[in-house]
């Protein structure tokens, strides 16, 4: 079992990360959900345990998690993932901030995942179209190669997080 972290449990991304635990049954021994100060103290269920969501901090990572999943945007990344990791917690980012770095791997598990022993502890992941495209081009590129793609995408609202969502209900 792992002690786990989850960064910006109370948007978007981070509420779909403890779903997609949860449904899995992921390992978790213990469990510690941060959020900004607007969210804090909200209770969060999970495993059928209630969980109140702390204040992200500079003290935050100064306990026993084996994992932090960051799901708070690239500022946060920024400001915390760094520091996470040189306490020997594996990161995995889900912004954008680390995803053009030469020393971050960037890891879609179906195509690259020995990239995950290269770096220092932390791992980015592909926003959500290239990750679709990758899966689907990835066996094709192995058969015949793939000289060049030309791709289109329009992205969800939901992508800008809650207040997105929000903001098209409101304006619907």
């Amino acid at each position: 079992k792992y002690n786990v972290a989850v960064v910006g449990a109370t948007g978007l991304v981070g509420s779909k990360i403890l779903e997609i635990m949860e449904e899995r049954n992921f390992p978790v021994e213990k469990l510690y959900l941060f959020s900004s100060k607007k969210s804090s103290g909200s209770e969060i269920n999970y495993q059928g345990e209630k969980y109140i969501v702390e204040e992200l901090n500079e003290n935050s990572f100064e306990r026993d998690i084996d994992i932090a999943f960051f799901a708070a945007g690239g500022s946060v990344s920024a400001k915390y993932a760094l520091k996470a990791s040189k306490k020997g917690i594996k990161v995995i980012d889900n912004s954008s901030y680390f995803r053009m770095d030469k020393d971050i791997p960037l890891i879609v598990p179906e195509i690259n995942p020995e990239d995950i022993k290269k770096g220092y502890g932390i791992y980015a992941n592909p926003n959500c179209s290239t990750i679709q495209s990758v899966l689907s081009l990835k066996p094709l590129y192995d058969k015949f190669g793939i000289k060049r793609v030309i791709y289109s995408s329009y992205q969800s609202v939901s992508g800008s997080g809650i207040e997105g969502l929000e903001d098209l209900k409101n304006g619907t």
